[in-house]
């Protein structure tokens, strides 16, 4: 059994703060066997977190939080950046091109990018698993929904600390059945469903200063583009 973190930013998301390293150094401390960094809309740094992953004694998940059309996904095992924009369906297509896995991370809340506010629940059961337990909550009830519909429909579960700084890895995890330390057996397993989920929430003040500062860099970040 393995213990994996699928859900983490670093510093080249637009509301991350870490370089890879220390996101590192946090699943070393904590225990963890393998990291998936999944920084929204862009791969280097996560390409860059799986070459390092051996040094710290883990295994690392290429990946990304891709922004489709209907929302956030998760496509983990891919080494090539899908582009935002597409449709749902055509992100899990060139998800699945790769070989990856399309999970989709907080469906149930659509202040936050979640897909269930443009596509309808048949339309989710294409996911190959679906987060169940996101650390970044207020009242847990989209996490409640969402390991609800999961369980009903037969879905493999995951859970991520969504972690926007260090200090959040590890807050949830998704516990593998394998013993492979190995990309390709983490992804297997979450495609078959072996997988358990824990989790505890980030305080709701980290919360509230990692949302301020994704805001406050957003803002930045069009003004640059509207200068330019």
């Amino acid at each position: 059994m393995l213990t994996v973190e699928l859900h983490s930013h670093s510093a080249l998301s637009y509301d991350g703060r870490d370089p890879v390293e220390l996101l590192l150094e946090q699943a070393e401390a904590v225990g963890l066997d393998a990291l998936a960094v999944t920084d929204h809309d862009e791969i280097d740094a996560s390409l860059e977190a799986a070459r390092l992953a051996p040094e710290y004694g883990l295994v690392g998940i290429p990946g990304a939080e891709i922004s489709s059309q209907a929302g956030h996904v998760l496509g983990l095992g891919i080494e090539e950046l899908v582009p935002a924009g597409l449709s749902f369906s055509e992100t899990l297509d060139r998800i699945h091109e790769q070989g990856g896995v399309a999970v989709v991370p907080h469906p149930f809340q659509e202040s936050r990018s979640g897909v269930l506010d443009r596509i309808s629940k048949d339309e989710l059961t294409a996911a190959d698993a679906i987060e169940v337990y996101n650390s970044r909550l207020l009242t847990g009830r989209s996490n409640r929904q969402a390991h609800q519909f999961a369980s009903r429909r037969g879905l493999p579960m995951t859970a991520g600390s969504d972690a926007h700084i260090s200090e959040m890895v590890g807050q949830a995890v998704t516990h593998v059945d394998t013993d492979e330390r190995s990309v390709e057996a983490i992804l297997d397993a979450i495609r078959a469903g072996q997988t358990t989920v824990e989790g505890k929430r980030t305080p709701w003040h980290i919360s509230f200063r990692q949302a301020a500062g994704g805001a406050k860099r957003r803002v930045k970040n069009r003004f640059s583009q509207l200068i330019e």
